[in-house]
């Protein structure tokens, strides 16, 4: 038997990426990362890219900040970034609501462990010095909480997630950030959700010096592209004093190969890692794409068309325990309870890619990346109905269809 006999060639079909992220990537950044025609990561061309990446990511992020460039990787690899400041011993509040600040937090635990810590449970140490602040699914963390326990515990820094996709709460970031400057602590906020989805600029949030996203959300570009960061002078200064126990996701090492040295913007940076021609060519046109759209303009569709499915799928009998404007979180109807997962499994058979949450209680994620359409909204909805229908649950499509297009012509009247 030949190997083309044992292993086929693998076919991936079109599908609607209905989930929380990552999300469809729009045809024009496909189209840059297979066009780009050189493999060479030092060309003059990849530089300028990056050099104007940088200036870009300057601008959604909405800040002066120098250090301001890509990770390569996915989210994930723009928080470890973020959070390699934080060395074993160093006092920290953690604010958890959901699945990834859940991820956060073990992520803030094994980096504060000490070495005996880290010994006694590597894989989920529990470090004196970190204090993790529980907040029940489905609710937001609230500037009060923040500063209570701000107040009460007096840490060095203060990690809370912008938007927590695990159960599609928006977390109050103006009041986290006038706790954390009312305390002397250094904010770091997980943005992975929020970038290139909400209006806000992060220099508007003083008490806050690391800000950490990814390409594949907001961002509308390929995973494994670059994850945007943002520190403060005060953060790199304190770097540059503590050090940290890593080379790959060093922030002043990886900022040098974006151009950033010593505080400035230089005409060629150092090399730290190998940087991917056609990566640094989708994430530029994805960047332009999110400029030339405008972030306001962007967070309004967003609204808009997040308004609209809501309704929608009210109108079929769920119960929606979401405030994101690019997800939808809900709970099914009441004879359809406890089957949440067998309804996701189906629709993914079916190339819908919808997602359930990913710890208790077991609910539905719905999300809109990139679907910013109103043939897209439509679609997604009667594709959710049939789900339903096809579990034996009840839908009135009159009324769903009533509920949809009464919230798009109540919306376009309004303006």
């Amino acid at each position: 038997m030949t190997v083309a006999q044992l292993f086929p060639k693998l076919e991936i079909p079109e599908t609607i990426a209905a989930g929380p992220g990552p999300g469809n990537t729009d045809a024009r950044v496909l189209a840059a990362f297979s066009g780009a025609g050189i493999a060479d990561h030092m060309h003059g061309d990849v530089l300028r890219g990056m050099v104007e990446c940088k200036l870009m990511l300057r601008q959604v992020w909405g800040t002066e900040n120098i250090h301001t460039f890509g990770v390569a990787g996915t989210g994930w690899s723009g928080l470890d970034v973020m959070f390699s400041a934080i060395m074993p011993g160093d006092k920290v509040v953690v604010f958890n609501n959901g699945t990834f600040s859940g991820i956060d937090g073990l992520t803030v635990r094994m980096k504060a462990a000490t070495a005996a810590e880290l010994a006694l449970n590597p894989l989920d140490p529990k470090p004196a010095s970190v204090v993790v602040v529980d907040v029940p699914h489905g609710v937001s963390v609230t500037g009060g909480m923040v500063e209570e326990a701000l107040a009460r515990h007096k840490p060095k820094w203060a990690c809370m997630a912008h938007w927590e996709t695990g159960s599609g709460r928006i977390n109050d970031i103006r009041g986290f950030s006038e706790a954390c400057e009312r305390h002397d602590v250094m904010g770091l906020v997980d943005a992975v959700s929020s970038l290139g989805v909400e209006d806000f600029r992060i220099d508007d949030f003083p008490g806050v010096h690391g800000w950490a996203s990814c390409p594949q959300k907001g961002i509308c570009c390929l995973p494994l592209t670059y994850a945007p960061v943002s520190f403060t002078d005060r953060y790199i200064e304190t770097l540059k004093k503590t050090g940290t126990r890593t080379f790959v996701h060093h922030p002043i090492m990886e900022a040098r190969h974006w151009g950033i040295i010593d505080g400035k913007d230089v005409e060629k940076g150092t090399y730290h890692r190998t940087h991917s021609a056609y990566a640094v060519s989708a994430f530029h046109e994805a960047l332009r794409i999110t400029l030339q759209q405008g972030i306001p303009a962007r967070a309004k569709e967003y609204a808009f068309h997040e308004a609209a499915l809501r309704r929608a799928v009210r109108a079929m009998g769920c119960e929606v325990t979401s405030n994101m404007t690019s997800l939808v979180v809900l709970n099914l109807p009441s004879e359809l309870a406890g089957r949440e997962m067998e309804l996701v499994q189906s629709c993914r058979a079916q190339n819908f890619g919808i997602w359930p949450t990913l710890s208790a209680p077991v609910q539905i994620r719905i999300g809109i990346l990139n679907l910013l359409t109103r043939a897209a909204i439509t679609d997604i909805v009667h594709r959710f109905a049939d789900a339903i229908r096809a579990m034996g649950g009840t839908v009135d499509g009159a009324r769903v269809e009533e509920a949809l297009n009464a919230a798009y012509d109540q919306a376009i009247a309004a303006e």
